[in-house]
């Protein structure tokens, strides 16, 4: 069965000291399967993979799918600067029980070594793979041709994690060149979410901190109300569209998570910025505006625009 659906990326929760959070990751998973995710993807840029040492990240896999207890997927983020290294961490997830891998490319810009790359990657592992395709962060630049081609060649390149604008163009141009070998996840925190599902989409794997928001588009838009998709999704887009800032976005959604009483500090690891008492009333009044509340606990409902 192919992957559909919504992958929140979820943060590495730490406490006020810097240490791994285990017991707030358990409860992110939770709340994940609270809003009705289609699985959680772990370890992402977002997740802070890059700052964490190597026994970290197993303790962060092995709560993740512990806890999940096969309610639903859990894909991990790999991160290297050679095959070497994708292939040991990509190893280690599926040890721990991962569903998937999404790899970040090698920073080198040479469509052969970076083809190579992911068929080693590929070949080393029996779980699929996903490319995460994120050239503002990893600096590489995957064309549309080369994703293709990787979909079409390499047998457990099965999907990608698109997140390089233009998103939307960039899409139809791999699906012109693989239809049908790699399935397409849409990111760049739900900005373009329904167009992309209007595209063909598989779905989403991002860090919005409102999940069940991605979840009640998804879901309207796969029983057939595309109206009903597009209604919700005009009625969020705002809260949306401010909490995708760059450089700072995993503040603001630590910071929501927090006062959601999901993970207990808003604890980032440096380098990496903090918001502002400003930003903090700001990011409270745009809640406010589409009819959420940081004071309550729990999924909150989702309405359509008025």
């Amino acid at each position: 069965m192919s992957l559909q659906g919504v992958l929140p990326i979820l943060p590495t929760p730490f406490t006020s000291d810097g240490a791994v959070d285990e017991g707030s990751m358990r409860r992110l998973i939770d709340f994940e399967l609270e809003v009705g995710a289609h699985g959680v993807s772990v370890l992402g840029f977002m997740g802070e993979a890059h700052r964490l040492a190597g026994f970290e990240r197993k303790q962060v896999v092995a709560a993740s799918v512990e806890q999940a207890s096969g309610a639903f997927p859990v894909w991990v983020g790999v991160l290297a600067f050679g095959a070497a290294g994708a292939i040991e961490q990509a190893r280690e997830a599926q040890a721990l029980g991962a569903s998937g891998a999404f790899v970040a490319p090698p920073p080198i810009q040479s469509d052969q070594a970076i083809f190579d790359y992911y068929a080693s990657v590929a070949e080393a592992v029996e779980i699929p793979i996903a490319i995460h395709d994120f050239p503002e962060s990893f600096k590489t630049i995957l064309s549309a041709e080369l994703i293709a081609r990787m979909g079409n060649e390499i047998e457990g390149v099965r999907y990608i994690k698109l997140e390089d604008y233009p998103a939307l163009e960039k899409m139809s141009r791999i699906q012109e060149h693989a239809p049908d070998a790699i399935g397409i996840f849409g990111g760049l925190g739900g900005m373009y979410f329904l167009e992309e599902l209007q595209r063909g989409s598989h779905g989403i794997m991002t860090g919005f901190s409102w999940p069940e928001v991605l979840v009640s588009v998804y879901n309207a838009f796969r029983s057939g109300d595309v109206a009903g998709a597009a209604a919700i999704f005009d009625r969020y887009v705002p809260l949306i569209r401010y909490e995708f800032q760059p450089k700072i976005g995993l503040a603001y959604r630590k910071h929501v998570y927090h006062e959601r009483g999901i993970i207990d500090t808003t604890f980032i690891r440096p380098p990496g910025m903090q918001i502002c008492d400003y930003t903090r009333a700001e990011l409270t009044a745009a809640i406010e505006r589409v009819g959420f509340s940081l004071n309550r606990t729990g999924a909150q409902t989702v309405a359509p625009a008025s």
